[in-house]
């Protein structure tokens, strides 16, 4: 299990290369098709462009296995919501990679009569699904570290200021509070994703992944244009953090 594992971890590093170069084209293809290109031209790359989606399916094979693999690590976390989160993305993603292979044979000629459409329906709904939990476990993540830096600060700056009674609430300063409180959270929220940069890079990269299968199952047209750029800067974001393991989100 450990040999296929390390192997598989090779080949989602090419995926994610082939997947960067998918969502260009899909870019390219949508700038080539908005400024009047030739139809051929536009043509070529959508070629392309499929051609890199049937690719990206067949290093997928197997990915499953690892995800089941991850799901059994994530069961034994200590924090609850944590173990929540990630087991049940993880058991997601197995599903969406099973369903993806599924679509890989029916492309390939090797499942004769499938129903691409429902099958690729059925694997967004599983990608959807894992990224909205993956979102959760970010937002819970960064509510955490935020209580933890305003606890800080606050035990840092006590012994300073002596306590003092609320303002009422008829006043200028209390009808300021709302801001006070708001700017405080934004700058406790900055603080806490600038030092924890693989926590911003998982953020981000959720974010712009979720916009795909909304899109592709209608929930929030976006467009190729705007799908192809969010693919293209998640893929790049996950080869940032290929290249510096230290970027990944750990567990």
């Amino acid at each position: 299990m450990d040999s296929w594992v390390r192997f598989n971890a090779q080949s989602q590093a090419k995926e994610r290369v082939i997947r960067a170069a998918q969502y260009a084209c899909t870019l390219l293809g949508y700038t080539l098709q908005k400024s009047g290109a030739a139809a051929e031209l536009h043509q070529t790359i959508t070629q392309l462009e499929a051609h890199m989606s049937l690719t990206r399916k067949l290093l997928r094979l197997g990915n499953s296995v690892e995800a089941l693999e991850a799901a059994k690590r994530a069961i034994h976390l200590s924090d609850s919501v944590l173990r929540l989160c990630l087991t049940i993305s993880h058991l997601n993603r197995a599903m969406y990679f099973a369903c993806d292979n599924v679509l890989w044979a029916g492309k390939a000629g090797l499942i004769s009569k499938l129903d691409q459409h429902k099958w690729s329906q059925r694997s967004f709904r599983y990608y959807l699904f894992a990224l909205i939990l993956n979102l959760t476990r970010d937002v819970y993540e960064i509510r955490l570290l935020i209580e933890r830096e305003a606890r800080y600060r606050d035990a840092k700056s006590s012994p300073q200021h002596s306590p003092t009674l609320p303002p009422d609430s008829s006043t200028p300063a209390a009808i300021g509070l709302p801001v006070i409180w708001f700017r405080r959270q934004l700058h406790l929220l900055v603080t806490v994703l600038y030092s924890n940069p693989p926590l911003l890079l998982d953020l981000l990269k959720n974010t712009c992944d979720i916009f795909i299968p909304l899109d592709r199952l209608g929930i929030s047209p976006t467009g190729p244009g705007f799908v192809g750029a969010c693919g293209l800067t998640s893929s790049v974001l996950s080869i940032l953090t290929m290249l510096h393991p230290w970027l990944k989100l750990k567990p």
